[in-house]
């Protein structure tokens, strides 16, 4: 007998709220809503329900404030905690937000112990850290978003400055999800072309420096908000592929132990996201430049490491 998937979405807010949307649309499958605030996972999913009928889509959606409906979940997507708010760092939401990814964890283990757990609170490589202690879930089912994301920023600025279709641009970002972020010009190209053959340096670093300040650029033109509409169809597109079996590469925050010189850290490199959740990490050549960003990057996680242990 065909059974659809289930997948939790913890946080109703505007990523929550907008993943349940692309996941509906994409028909995953059925979907739990959680929030704290009573009547709002509630009205969302109702809403979102209502859109069945003229988008086609038959999945079940339920709102609720209790974990019980999460039950048997196959995938739990965590987006619970406090946005940046213009003048904040992401380091600014470090003890909030560890207590809140806390307690959702702890939560969602009880009720679904063989889920896949896909961190998308802030500071993203801290909050990897703190599901997985919390949850002792292998590596493999405990993993971050965060390079899809910087990744999808990064693609759209070469192809504005390309003048290409972004279907056109393969590049991905690797390290830390914050200012340290390392987008790799080394393997970015335009349909399989180098974008050094295209593009002048100058142009490249000023493209790599406003995606490392991405979400920043978008915090302070919203003011009292954050991005949601690209962050929540970058976790979906990792949902999509566990799903599905898709064996995509895609950039995600992991547990490295030993891969690209790198040891019990999570950092963001390319992995292979199949059924099994993150099925291997893919380790490539990066220049001697690209290396010190990487071990830079690597030492600033290493730091919200340290900072946030004392919240376990």
């Amino acid at each position: 007998m065909f059974k659809r998937k289930k997948i939790t979405i913890v946080g109703a807010g505007n990523v929550g709220a907008t993943a349940a949307h692309w996941a509906a649309t994409k028909r995953l499958g059925d979907i739990v809503l959680v929030d704290l605030s009573e009547g709002i996972p509630q009205g969302k999913a109702l809403d979102l329900l209502q859109a069945g009928p003229v988008d086609g889509f038959d999945v079940k959606i339920t709102g609720t404030n209790s974990y019980e409906p999460t039950k048997d979940s196959d995938i739990v997507v965590i987006t619970a905690g406090s946005p940046r708010k213009p003048g904040m760092s992401r380091d600014d939401l470090l003890e909030i937000n560890a207590k809140i990814v806390k307690t959702v964890t702890t939560e969602v283990v009880k009720y679904s112990p063989n889920a896949i757990l896909i961190v998308v609170s802030n500071p993203l490589d801290a909050m990897v850290h703190v599901a997985a202690e919390v949850s002792r879930f292998p590596k493999n089912r405990v993993f971050g978003m965060a390079g899809v994301l910087d990744s999808a920023r990064y693609k759209t600025f070469l192809a504005e400055a390309l003048k290409c279709s972004v279907r056109d641009i393969s590049a991905f970002v690797l390290g830390g999800h914050g200012d340290t972020m390392v987008p790799v010009p080394g393997y970015s190209t335009m349909a399989g072309i180098p974008i050094s053959q295209l593009l002048d340096q100058k142009t490249i670093d000023a493209i790599v420096d406003r995606t490392r300040k991405g979400g920043a650029e978008i915090v302070n033109l919203l003011k009292t908000g954050s991005a949601y509409y690209a962050p929540s169809a970058s976790v979906i597109e990792m949902v999509e592929a566990i799903i599905y079996d898709q064996k995509r590469i895609l950039p995600c925050c992991v547990k490295l132990e030993g891969e690209y010189g790198i040891n019990g850290l999570y950092v963001g490199v390319p992995v292979c996201l199949g059924e099994g959740g993150v099925e291997r990490v893919i380790e490539v050549e990066l220049s001697q430049d690209e290396k010190n960003a990487l071990e830079k990057s690597s030492s600033a996680v290493s730091e919200l490491m340290e900072a946030v242990a004392r919240f376990l």
